[in-house]
């Protein structure tokens, strides 16, 4: 296992300065928007990668509430946790690209209050996750969780049904990128996937040492005779 993760970091660490190159060197210069474009390779492939997290979030969490698994509750926590830190490089980087192109920082455009309302809601997940002392807590935390993911698909689909500020899809439905954007973008996608799975791994095994270790002083503190 130490070996897997040690060349999963070393293969991330290569694919994010690859990356990195092919975003900010490589890329053709977008004609209208100009470099504040190459924002796109960043934010694009951060809101995929939340979205799979997401999903996996909510998978996990039908499994717990079916099963009462403990690593499927603890894939969820974790999911969640990874989760929100790329959805809000979403939320940081959107009016980063947005103040230059739309002359404005934020504005209540469909796809950026659903994005919006999906942090608050694993936000609020995460929180409970933290704070709730209940024997309750996961259940409670799974079913939130099951409604949270409902807000994925409305982010995704905002823009293929309705009028917002975002342009069109520029990938699928019609839509049209350059070839080599196409592939500097899935490039970008790939070690942001990576370093998902980077992240989301040492969590993992922080959160069962976590839960074993409490469990052990759980059980020592039954065994310890009253004083």
């Amino acid at each position: 296992m130490k070996r897997g993760f040690t060349i999963l970091a070393i293969v991330t660490g290569l694919l994010l300065s690859f990356a990195l190159y092919e975003a900010l060197i490589a890329a053709p210069t977008e004609r209208t928007m100009g470099d504040v474009q190459r924002i796109f390779y960043y934010h694009v492939p951060s809101a995929w990668t939340a979205f799979l997290l997401f999903l996996i979030n909510f998978v996990a969490s039908v499994v717990y509430l079916i099963r009462r698994d403990l690593k499927s509750d603890i894939v969820a926590l974790v999911s969640a946790e990874v989760g929100v830190v790329f959805c809000t490089v979403v939320l940081v980087t959107g009016p980063i690209w947005a103040r230059p192109v739309w002359g404005i920082w934020w504005t209540w455009d469909l796809r950026l209050t659903l994005t919006l309302v999906l942090w608050l809601i694993y936000a609020s997940y995460l929180v409970l996750r933290r704070f709730s002392t209940s024997s309750q807590t996961a259940v409670l935390a799974a079913v939130l969780a099951v409604f949270g993911a409902l807000d994925v698909p409305l982010v995704y689909f905002s823009i293929w049904f309705f009028r917002t500020q975002h342009p069109s899809p520029v990938i699928g439905n019609g839509g049209s990128l350059d070839p080599r954007m196409a592939q500097v973008l899935l490039i970008n996608w790939a070690a942001f996937l990576c370093l998902a799975w980077l992240v989301s791994w040492t969590r993992f095994r922080l959160e069962v040492l976590k839960r074993e270790v409490e469990e052990a002083q759980s059980l020592q503190s039954l065994l310890e005779p009253s004083r």
